[in-house]
């Protein structure tokens, strides 16, 4: 690593922090201009890719997670920061299981997992997207489901 100012490569780390998500942030100063900048550290991993209902694959999107959590959750008590950390540990989850490829039924199982224990409404919401409900009846028992 050089600094970014003057391109010395004499750097000293002055404190390094870990999060849970495997990133470390590191304060450095240069020994050659004295000024300090702040590098990240990340776990490089293998792309996660999604099997679609239709048969072809593409790149995990977290966005789009977030995306669905955030229509689901509209006009209720849930918050931003609560959607990010619902959608990162539906990512968090999907990497521990180590394989390349997941499908989008996985995805979205794990998502209502994680959404019934946050907001019921909004877990209704997004069950009648996710599994096309099209009846009354399908969302009676889904509530009779949740309500137990």
């Amino acid at each position: 690593m050089k600094c970014p100012y003057c391109g010395s490569e004499n750097l000293k780390t002055l404190e390094t922090r870990d999060s849970p998500d495997n990133t470390a942030r590191r304060r450095k100063e240069c020994d050659n201009c004295e000024r300090r900048f702040t590098t990240y550290e990340y776990v490089e991993t293998v792309a996660l890719m999604v099997k679609k209902k239709d048969g072809r694959s593409e790149r995990f999107d977290v966005n789009k997670i977030i995306r669905g959590l955030q229509k689901a959750c509209e006009k209720r008590s849930v918050t931003m920061e609560q959607i990010h950390e619902l959608a990162e540990r539906v990512r968090q989850d999907l990497v521990a299981r180590g394989k390349d490829e997941t499908t989008s039924r996985e995805i979205g199982d794990l998502v209502m997992k994680h959404l019934k224990k946050l907001d019921r409404v909004a877990y209704i919401r997004f069950a009648s997207v996710y599994k096309a409900f099209e009846e009354p009846e399908d969302f009676q028992k889904l509530i009779k489901e949740v309500r137990t």
